[in-house]
């Protein structure tokens, strides 16, 4: 019972994390045009993570359930992931870069699980097929979605802001701006809502597979009566642990991540309303998409690319390129990096009798 309790306590130490590191997706256009203040724009994003953070739960099953063996998985194997995570986040924080804390937990989570199977690389789920027909696994939910979303960000925000230049080209830059720092205001609300119901979920998802661990393995069977909702038989999230992310994530955002949003917001590339709400639409609709379908995206690549595509659209070498190099070595190294992390965790834990 005391391990689960500091698994919850690393799990909520990372949503909050995660709300302040990933505060830079949803708000850093809409700081760099100027459309909302740093303080209104936190409060915005804070808002519409909450609100997001509450609706549905495919990505936590995809996280809790979809990825590792649960049957190689106990309280010191989630603890090992969330560690990772959170040391990786903390690092590429202090960096002022955008790396993914999803590609971070996930990364955490598989190589804990890996040490925990003693090296037994079954214990990964590659590509399942469930009895929908649906594929589950690293594969169709991790590492696809991992190349195709930065292409499709790149992409979709390039084209969209193609054609929004095509069909403004006879419209003053006054009424353009005008416009769309009023539109900027929706899309930065849909990014944040996007957000919340994607990465709030992976933490609700880790937190679920603790208490299904911990019912299966006996750790919970002296609890007292009060505690009894601790119990979870079959793998399900549990409304208290929603509410308590959606409230953590949205603390954690509201706190800011200045360092990430200015690399996001103004180094990489100069915009405009226009440009904030074309990477922003681009964004949140591809993330949105996701988190119907259960896929747990980075929601840093997605903002970050569709950023990217905007930017290249003014002209090429208005992108920073150089920056943009060592962000992809951030995302790049994220997955075996917290792999290993985990891994050495799970080991040491071994080592100590845990």
């Amino acid at each position: 019972m005391t391990l689960f309790l500091l698994v919850l306590l690393a799990a909520l130490v990372f949503e909050y994390i995660n709300g302040f590191h990933d505060t830079a997706n949803a708000i850093a256009t809409v700081v760099s045009t100027k459309v909302l203040t740093p303080r209104w724009a936190i409060a915005w994003a804070a808002i519409f993570n909450l609100l997001g953070a509450l609706m549905g739960t495919a990505v936590a099953s995809t996280i809790g359930k979809g990825l590792v063996d649960t049957h190689f998985v106990t309280m010191a194997t989630v603890m090992c992931a969330l560690l990772s995570a959170i040391v990786w986040g903390l690092f590429t924080w202090w960096l002022g870069l955008p790396s993914s804390s999803s590609h971070a937990l996930v990364g955490g989570l598989c190589g804990a699980a890996l040490g925990t199977a003693h090296g037994d690389w079954s214990v990964l789920h590659w590509s399942v097929v469930d009895s929908h027909g649906a594929s589950n696994g690293l594969w169709p939910k991790i590492v696809l979605p991992m190349v195709a979303s930065p292409l499709l960000g790149f992409v979709g925000g390039a084209t969209l802001m193609f054609l929004l230049t095509v069909i403004l080209r006879k419209v003053t830059p006054r009424m353009v701006n005008l416009i769309f720092g009023k539109a900027q205001l929706l899309s930065a609300g849909f990014m944040g809502y996007s957000h919340g119901s994607n990465d709030a979920q992976k933490t609700m998802g880790i937190i679920a597979l603790a208490l299904f661990t911990g019912t299966t393995s006996g750790a919970f069977k002296d609890l007292p009566a009060w505690a009894s909702f601790l119990r979870t038989p079959e793998f399900t999230v549990p409304y208290w642990v929603m509410i308590t992310c959606a409230l953590t994530m949205a603390a954690g955002t509201a706190a800011g991540g200045w360092r990430i949003i200015r690399t996001m917001g103004h180094k990489m590339v100069k915009l405009q309303p226009v440009h904030g709400f074309a990477a922003e639409t681009t964004a949140a609709l591809i993330i949105h998409t996701a988190s119907t379908y259960g896929i747990p995206v980075s929601t840093t690549h997605v903002i970050a690319t569709s950023i990217m595509g905007v930017g290249a659209t003014k002209r090429f070498s208005a992108v920073k390129w150089g920056l943009v190099g060592r962000i992809v070595w951030a995302w790049v190294l994220t997955l075996p990096i917290t792999g290993l992390l985990g891994y050495g965790l799970v080991n040491l834990l071994h080592a100590f009798g845990v």
